[in-house]
């Protein structure tokens, strides 16, 4: 099965507004309640294609409660830990210009709210050793809720690392560097959380490629860089792939990276390649663009995608 670990359990509200202006009352034109956090976004993904997943980490108060019926209905198996305070209600907001400028683009303004002690963690991770021998691939990532260490990522991964389970990670710092100290399988920054890892700016392909090739023969880890506009790259021990994005309308990319969580657990999963993960991540990622929620797709936009995704041998 496919394991999602998710820490800091979320529930994205988006909202849509025709300018994103100071000192003024902007009022949307329309909202959305979705699912986020980037494990839990994988499994909401997996669960619209189709394929099951079993979603564990923390959650608390009615957010963390329509987090696992959101799940759910989309055939997910959902085992969060009871923790304190509430589950996280992030706000994104898409706006069709920004200041006067005609930019579209979008901000998303987070919040931590779940209180976690060591009694939770003890819980979370006797739970994860008992699914350990059923799982056949884990996605697990995000921000660490208040009372917890880098040290969880470096932990949970190393266990399933020890196991040879397929680890796909995505995270920003200083959670990354620990989770990536313990070599999972692959890493999924986007180019700002990538930059922040390596220290410098990462403004081209050629920038992230040498990052990547940084990663791959520092830790033994296959970064999956994506590259908003431009694409994404995955950058393998004997090759890399740019990724070119696909000619579509955006109407919002909240949770755009997490459909190539799913595509590259899928392919975990199921013993396939890293090719197939590619094209079937970067074709989710497209599906989720065109939907106004947080990890929204359809299945059908997912699959008329797949054909069309390219993986081109780089440089």
């Amino acid at each position: 099965m496919i394991l999602t670990v998710t820490a800091n359990t979320t529930i994205d509200q988006t909202l849509f507004v025709p300018s994103f202006e100071r000192d003024l009352t902007i009022r949307a034109t329309s909202t959305m309640i979705s699912m986020g956090g980037k494990p839990t976004d994988a499994s909401y993904i997996l669960g619209e294609m189709g394929i099951h997943s079993h979603a564990i980490g923390f959650a608390a108060g009615a957010l963390g409660e329509k987090a696992a019926a959101i799940l759910r209905s989309k055939g997910a198996t959902t085992e969060f830990v009871q923790a304190g305070g509430e589950t996280r209600l992030n706000t994104v907001i898409v706006y069709e210009s920004f200041a006067g400028d005609d930019k579209h683009g979008q901000t998303t303004i987070t919040t931590n709210t779940l209180e976690v002690n060591d009694t939770h963690v003890e819980e979370l991770s006797r739970l994860y050793e008992s699914l350990l021998d059923r799982t056949t691939a884990i996605v697990i990532g995000g921000t660490l809720p208040q009372g917890m260490e880098a040290a969880f990522y470096t932990d949970f991964i190393g266990r399933a690392v020890a196991r040879n389970i397929p680890v796909i990670f995505d995270c920003d710092e200083p959670n990354l560097r620990a989770g990536l100290s313990a070599r999972p399988t692959y890493i999924k920054p986007n180019h700002h959380e990538l930059g922040r890892l390596v220290g410098f700016s990462i403004n081209t392909v050629q920038e992230a490629y040498s990052a990547g090739r940084y990663i791959v023969n520092t830790f033994g880890t296959i970064p999956v860089i994506t590259l908003a506009e431009q694409g994404g790259l995955a950058v393998l021990p004997d090759k890399a792939y740019f990724i070119p994005p696909l000619p579509i309308n955006v109407v919002s990319a909240g949770g755009a990276g997490d459909g190539v969580l799913a595509g590259l657990a899928a392919a975990a999963h199921r013993r396939q390649p890293i090719e197939e993960g590619l094209r079937l991540g970067f074709a989710c990622a497209a599906a989720v663009c065109l939907m106004p929620g947080t990890a929204d797709c359809r299945r059908e936009d997912v699959e008329r995608f797949i054909a069309q995704v390219e993986l081109r041998a780089y440089p």
